[in-house]
């Protein structure tokens, strides 16, 4: 099994700034040996660790991390997608097997469809010279401009993060399940089945409220193109490890064994190449 996306920081309310002060559950440190329990308790083996600091000195943070502690199995770090040439950083990144792909914020940029600029465009094409993967933060109102931008890269790995964080809190699906049906049709994304509790009623969620999003995200991805991540430690604000989990795993508890052999660990070992 493999928790195919959490966090790691020691807090700083300056680089931490989007912690929030109704968010204070998150205002501590996050770090190996407060998740290593938690994933052992589960029988998790092995993480992704994603970055949550937009700058290359979090990509030596988590590199250092998951050499100092086997039980991450890989990082996705963070470069300017926006700048003029990434290509150099990436031969850099190249050198380092753990590194495993990137991701750059997208969900709060004012202008919406920032990712089909060509500077962003001409930045994704230098991916797969090192076979990097790309991880897609995004709101369901970025989800059409995503679809053009995978669409232009047959060839990239794509992964959706956070199944595009759909307002499940408010119940609204209608115009998210036409657009990640339309995302789906390209076989190079995957899908994260992360971050739900963070999209819902923090104190008031019950697991019958992810049902409508879950049910989709199954039927149009498919078992084989979907990975569990906990998005820890960001889902303590809504609920511990445990609880998150446990919708996932009552979720899942129908499929069959393969399915959910790829569901918890086999995907994630595939799209991210984890030794």
């Amino acid at each position: 099994m493999i928790d195919a996306h959490q966090h790691f920081w020691k807090f700083n309310s300056l680089k931490q700034a989007w912690i929030t002060d109704e968010m204070a559950a998150l205002k501590t440190d996050s770090l190996p040996h407060h998740l290593m329990p938690l994933l052992k308790e589960q029988g998790i083996k092995g993480c992704v660790a994603v970055q949550a600091d937009e700058s290359e000195e979090e990509n030596e943070f988590l590199l250092n991390l998951a050499q100092e502690n086997s039980f991450i199995k890989g990082v996705v770090g963070w470069l300017d997608f926006l700048s003029e040439d990434i290509s150099d950083r990436l031969d850099y990144y190249s050198q380092f097997k753990l590194m495993k792909g990137f991701r750059y914020i997208l969900q709060g940029q004012q202008q919406r469809d920032i990712m089909l600029s060509d500077a962003f465009k001409n930045n994704i094409q230098l991916l797969s010279k090192h076979q990097f993967t790309y991880d897609i933060l995004i709101f369901p109102d970025q989800l059409k401009y995503v679809t053009k931008l995978v669409a232009a890269f047959p060839n990239q790995p794509f992964i959706l993060d956070h199944i595009a964080k759909p307002f499940i809190k408010s119940g609204e699906i209608n115009e998210w399940k036409n657009d990640i049906s339309e995302l789906v049709k390209h076989e190079n994304v995957y899908c994260k089945v992360s971050g739900l509790i963070t999209e819902a009623d923090w104190q008031n969620w019950k697991y019958e409220d992810f049902l409508p999003y879950l049910d989709i995200v199954f039927e149009v991805f498919g078992a084989n193109r979907l990975l569990f991540g906990s998005d820890w430690p960001v889902c303590n604000v809504a609920g511990a490890y445990q609880k998150m989990i446990s919708i996932v795993q009552q979720y899942t508890s129908s499929l069959t064994k393969a399915e959910q052999a790829a569901f918890w660990g086999d995907n994630a070992v595939k799209f991210y190449h984890l030794a």
